[in-house]
């Protein structure tokens, strides 16, 4: 049975550039690895949830120890990830510190041959990235929230700009 996982894409405008925050996974896994690595904060969804938007909260907050920031939360759809697990995620801009971010932890057999159980935090690095940058470190299955994000941007930045609004009826 295919898992489903929620997720929150916090971004932050600098210098109007749009910039994601991404987490690396922590553990003996990931160590060494880099590049394609890097998700969205992120988990699964479990029976205690009351919704995948619920999830994508809970989960944020486990991840960097912080609630995901007050304001409108953009719906980015889904993506099936090379596991065969769906990813459901929202953006919000917001702008936290991440040298204040904590994140909780997993416990499991490393090495596994010993038996010996350790506990490794599930996240170990916050990073906020630009476009080309984020593209580069995150799992490649995810990149489409980010182009989505920037799509639904730019159409906002769009109709926002002068001459846009609705002027009325211009016969009178």
């Amino acid at each position: 049975m295919a898992r489903t996982s929620a997720g929150i894409l916090l971004y932050r405008v600098r210098d109007g550039a749009i910039e994601a925050l991404l987490v690396h996974p922590g553990g003996p896994f990931f160590a060494h690895k880099d590049l394609g690595n890097w998700s969205i904060p992120k988990g699964e969804v479990d029976g205690t949830d009351d919704g995948l938007e619920t999830a994508a909260a809970r989960e944020f907050e486990e991840e960097t120890g912080h609630p995901v920031p007050a304001g409108a939360r953009l719906e980015l759809g889904w993506v099936r990830q090379r596991s065969g697990k769906t990813v459901w995620a929202w953006a919000v801009e917001g702008d936290i510190d991440t040298t204040t971010m904590t994140s909780n932890f997993i416990e499991f057999d490393w090495p596994p041959i010993i038996g010996h159980r350790n506990r490794f935090p599930e996240i170990d690095r916050w990073e906020y990235f630009g476009p080309v940058q984020a593209r580069s470190h995150m799992k490649p299955a995810q990149i489409p929230f980010l182009d989505r994000l920037e799509t639904a941007l730019r159409a906002r930045a769009a109709s926002e700009a002068p001459g846009t609004e609705s002027r009325g009826d211009e016969r009178k």
